[in-house]
């Protein structure tokens, strides 16, 4: 059964830590934006577990999923190899080894309810895209909620907190709800913007909505749509 589609009056944006195109997205959206940034609804994407995903379905919703083929993982390595070049940033490409997402994702909710997720957000794109580091190892979302200031296993056993796990799962709703299909993902009012590509759109919608105007459009990054799965390359 397909999920109600979902309403709100904010404009907001949908991130996935795994992608680097939402990475370069949220570079170009905080450091040009941010009074959009502040203004928007951040809300998490990743592909789900089994738990999540038998979870998600016991409440009619369901997931994205298109297999990545070998010629397109070859080109995003390629095209975000360039964007981040054209942006000025070091790429350091992580190695995921049996990644399992809701250990980050969970903990990006966690340290929201403590009033840092957008920081969490910035420290974790930080860590995967231009260090390297595995952010789905529970020792580094520990270290990263010592950065923060909070307890090292309020972060690194999110994904084993029943209650997480069930904000977790409406988040998924949320994405079933709202028709993502893949990262970033912008949406303001009906409208809906995907790709690193349509942010400079995205910003004009919601400035010409009466909105603050966000500062001039950016520049198009390029490709950032379909990255062969719901996340992205990673």
């Amino acid at each position: 059964m397909m999920a109600a589609p979902r309403r709100s009056a904010r404009p907001r944006w949908y991130f996935n830590l795994r992608s680097p195109y939402s990475w370069l997205a949220h570079r170009r959206l905080t450091e040009h934006h941010p009074e959009l940034a502040d203004a928007l609804e951040w809300c998490p994407f990743w592909e789900p577990d089994a738990r999540s995903a038998a979870l998600l379905a016991e409440v009619g919703g369901a997931f994205p999923y298109t297999a990545m083929s070998k010629a397109k993982h070859l080109y995003i390595l390629q095209d975000v190899r360039r964007l981040a070049h054209q942006d000025g940033l070091r790429l350091a490409w992580p190695t995921d080894r049996d990644p399992v997402w809701e250990i980050p994702h969970l903990a990006y909710l966690a340290a929201d309810e403590a009033g840092l997720g957008r920081a969490f957000v910035s420290r974790a794109y930080q860590l995967r895209w231009e260090e390297g580091r595995d952010i789905c190892d529970r020792a580094v979302m520990g270290e990263l909620a010592v950065e923060l200031g909070l307890p090292f296993d309020l972060l690194a056993g999110a994904s084993d907190d029943e209650e997480l796990r069930a904000r977790g799962v409406r988040a998924l709703l949320d994405v079933d709800r709202d028709g993502v299909f893949g990262i970033p993902f912008f949406i303001h009012d009906r409208e809906k913007f995907w790709g690193v590509d349509r942010l400079d759109a995205f910003v004009r919608s919601v400035a010409g909505s009466g909105e603050p105007a966000w500062g001039e459009p950016v520049v198009a990054l390029g490709a950032g749509g379909d990255q062969g799965h719901a996340g992205g390359c990673g």
